[in-house]
């Protein structure tokens, strides 16, 4: 199975259903908040990014990476930063495509996997802003070490990501029954961990694959490609059965030192 291009579909099939909230655009009010210098974006669910994550954003060269959807890209150059929206679903960068032109705003798009990113020369970037995007990437090592090449030296790295215990569970009887019942090990994959018939079912939905990293490659994978983790939170998934007890989603403040 082609994992990135069936989960490209995925996501235009996500943009035109018209559900997710992540592929919805900001309203114009949110762009002329940013342009005042008041703005408010998430790496994950729910919790807004600490301003004091943020490096000098005025001028400074930032890659919205599989950040397509017309939220963070937009914002971040409302408050004068040059924005590249890059991401696998065209109709994700359509989104941005079309708050870019609604705003005069010079965001540039393009169309990509997040573990190659060979578009793009060595030390380009001052920030990369990844929110919670991984869980569709097989190859999470990849991605940091790409991300760490882009970035100069004292760049940072905003990443959301799935907490590994998210999947333990069973995800049927986790969405259809509100049950929590371990059953996967971790790493997980929906291609690997489910059975040929569930996993049958899920494609059937025409849902994006996902993959749940383990801590190890998810924070020591940065490590490893040579960054220093900062600072990290946690979020909570608030229609998961596992919200009463534990958060879904961790996202990391990383600099290349």
């Amino acid at each position: 199975m082609d994992i990135t291009s069936y989960n490209k579909q995925a996501w235009n099939r996500e943009v035109e259903g018209g559900e997710n909230g992540w592929t919805k655009p900001f309203d114009p009010d949110v762009i002329a908040s940013a342009r005042n210098g008041e703005f408010s974006i998430v790496l994950t669910e729910n919790l807004p990014v600490p301003r004091n994550w943020f490096p000098p954003l005025q001028n400074a060269d930032v890659l919205c990476l599989a950040s397509g959807g017309g939220q963070q890209g937009p914002v971040l150059a409302a408050l004068g930063a040059k924005v590249i929206v890059f991401d696998n679903s065209p109709a994700q960068l359509k989104q941005d495509q079309l708050v870019a032109e609604r705003e005069s705003l010079p965001i540039k798009i393009v169309e990509g996997d997040a573990a190659d990113l060979s578009a793009f020369a060595d030390e380009s970037f001052d920030l990369v802003f990844n929110p919670c995007s991984t869980v569709f990437m097989a190859d999470v090592r990849a991605v940091w070490r790409e991300c760490y090449r882009v970035l100069r030296p004292g760049g940072v790295l905003m990443t959301g990501s799935m907490n590994p215990v998210h999947y333990i569970f069973d995800n049927i009887k986790a969405d259809d029954e509100g049950v929590l019942e371990v059953k996967y090990p971790i790493p997980y994959s929906d291609i690997k961990s489910l059975s040929e018939d569930d996993l049958n079912k899920y494609i059937g939905k025409g849902l994006p694959v996902e993959f749940g990293h383990s801590l190890t490659d998810l924070l020591g994978g940065q490590l490893d490609a040579g960054f220093v983790i900062t600072d990290m939170y946690e979020d909570n998934m608030l229609d998961s059965p596992l919200n009463k007890y534990h958060p879904s989603y961790l996202a990391t403040r990383a600099l290349k030192a």
